[in-house]
């Protein structure tokens, strides 16, 4: 070999190795063990109510401006950058150059801007009334002008709500709202395929997603809503990934070879809302008897009992993770102090405290809890709703009795405050106006002390009303199947299901 020729294959070896390894081709199919039944309104941002469940599927179908990820609680996706203008009444967005919805158009500004203007779900009418114009200088940036300056606008729009959730504008108009359930197309790692209600979503891997090919070419969310059943599937090899596996079950999977229990704590409070707070013809009007609702359930014997011990008892309704979360006085498990408080509220023989509505999949935590009550004198009904129609039910304030609640949507203290606590608010059955007037404080307040001051005492006020019942931060028990190398379990932290879906996979065969 001549010195030249030997010169020539060394420098195509060095331009060999110093070439990016080509992006495998997504393979195999991971499947979905889900606890509930899955919702059509779900598919769609512009109605996300203020739960995770949405975000489920959404992190899958569609993409945000900001997003939750690995890196960043709240991080840049399809917007690259962002700035506010320094009296906080301006926020320019730059767009990620290049992205294409699943159906090849291109995302520009105008999408932003439709999507921010057809969302209504929870915090809509917050985000409306700030925002008094969106302006689409050229298609890579958009820009929100607010009526006055807003410390958490980048959180209501795209952390705790899916008005930066973005839709192609031009097909939505093309086929309709009821069209675009029917079929969504969003920016995300997946493509829809099918659904067939109460039995399966069915997604493809986009190869077009601006962030990286997926691994795993097919995602299946299979709807088993009975637990056991959930757990069979897995043992069988049947389904990859299961949601919520409770109690003894939860003890089953972790002595079964193959398996492993995935928990996830996440900034979840369920809490038990009093709806009949402000009725004065009710029990639950008198704060002795909230009181003593508190006092008569043994919460971390029912953590152990139901999640293994894995929640974590906080005594409030915000997450303990959250910015400006206090964290109150505990309720002490005291039967008997319970017993005596309802006496002096005039019910010596207990009372009936009329429905306990809950969701269906967290039915078995609200039957311990009024196994609880029912020896100091509250009476009432376990009513479990699928969790789809317990939300819209919920929300349309048609509840009565008790509300077995609960959210893992993100945001700190000042959004959860938002949706379930102040007036106007999507979940709130009643306000109290010094508590709805400390939140009008601090929304306007730029001072990080003052405004931390000012929601502090907004909890404290809750506390003290004895507003709740507060009952745990869930530890979310999960299994994975021996096929699964990486189930997206945990990756974001404080996200309640696996994602993102561009990063799972499989095991090499």
């Amino acid at each position: 070999m001549t010195g030249s020729l030997r010169l020539l294959v060394a420098l195509l070896a060095l331009l060999i190795a110093a070439s990016p390894p080509a992006e495998a081709t997504p393979e195999g199919q991971m499947t979905w063990g889900v606890h509930i039944s899955l919702a059509p309104t779900w598919f769609d941002p512009a109605e996300t109510p203020g739960i995770i469940t949405p975000f489920m599927v959404m992190h899958a179908l569609h993409d945000s401006m900001v997003k939750p990820s690995p890196q960043h609680p709240l991080g840049p996706s399809l917007a690259e950058s962002w700035t506010a203008s320094p009296d906080g009444k301006t926020y320019e967005l730059v767009l990620r150059k290049g992205v294409r919805f699943h159906n090849g158009d291109v995302m520009t500004s105008e999408d932003v801007k439709f999507s921010f203007e057809r969302f209504r779900g929870a915090s809509a009418k917050t985000l409306k009334e700030r925002v008094v114009a969106v302006e689409t200088p050229d298609p890579n940036r958009i820009r929100f002008r607010l009526k006055d300056p807003w410390a958490d606008f980048m959180l209501f729009y795209a952390g705790a709500t899916g008005a930066g959730w973005i839709v192609p504008k031009k097909y939505v108009q093309q086929v309709g709202d009821d069209g675009f359930k029917k079929a969504p197309v969003g920016a995300g790692p997946y493509k829809f395929v099918s659904f067939t209600p109460g039995v399966e979503l069915v997604m493809e891997a986009f190869e077009g997603y601006w962030r990286k090919v997926p691994n795993v070419k097919r995602l299946v969310f299979k709807v088993i809503p009975d637990e056991a059943t959930r757990l069979a599937a897995l043992k069988r090899g049947e389904i990859d990934v299961v949601y919520s596996i409770r109690g003894a079950l939860a003890e089953e999977l972790m002595r079964t070879p193959g398996l492993t229990l995935k928990p996830v704590v996440i900034p979840a409070p369920q809490w038990m809302v009093f709806v009949d707070q402000w009725d004065p013809k009710s029990p639950w009007h008198d704060r002795r008897v909230r009181l003593a609702a508190n006092l008569a359930v043994d919460r971390h014997a029912i953590n152990k009992a139901e999640t293994l011990g894995h929640s974590k008892i906080i005594w409030s309704m915000i997450p303990s993770t959250f910015d400006f979360f206090w964290q109150p006085p505990a309720h002490p498990f005291d039967p008997a102090a319970a017993k005596k408080l309802l006496a002096e509220a005039g019910y010596p023989n207990g009372f009936d405290g009329g429905d306990y509505n809950c969701d269906a999949s967290y039915a078995s935590v609200g039957e311990a809890i009024l196994n609880y009550w029912q020896p100091v004198g509250i009476r009432a009904k376990l009513r479990p709703v699928e969790r789809a129609a317990f939300f819209k039910t919920y929300a349309e304030k048609q509840f009565k009795g008790i509300v077995q609640s609960g959210s893992a949507a993100f945001g700190n203290a000042a959004t959860r405050l938002e949706a379930f606590v102040v007036a106007g608010g999507t979940y709130a059955y009643g306000s109290y106006p010094d508590i709805d007037g400390l939140f009008r404080d601090q929304a306007a307040e730029l001072d990080r002390k003052k405004r931390e001051a000012l929601l502090h005492r907004a909890q404290q006020l809750i506390h003290e009303k004895v507003m709740y019942g507060p009952i745990w931060e869930l530890g979310f028990l999960n299994g994975q199947g021996p096929r699964v190398e990486e189930s997206g379990l945990g990756l974001i932290p404080g996200h309640a299901y696996s994602a993102p879906y561009e990063d799972v996979k499989l095991k090499k065969r």
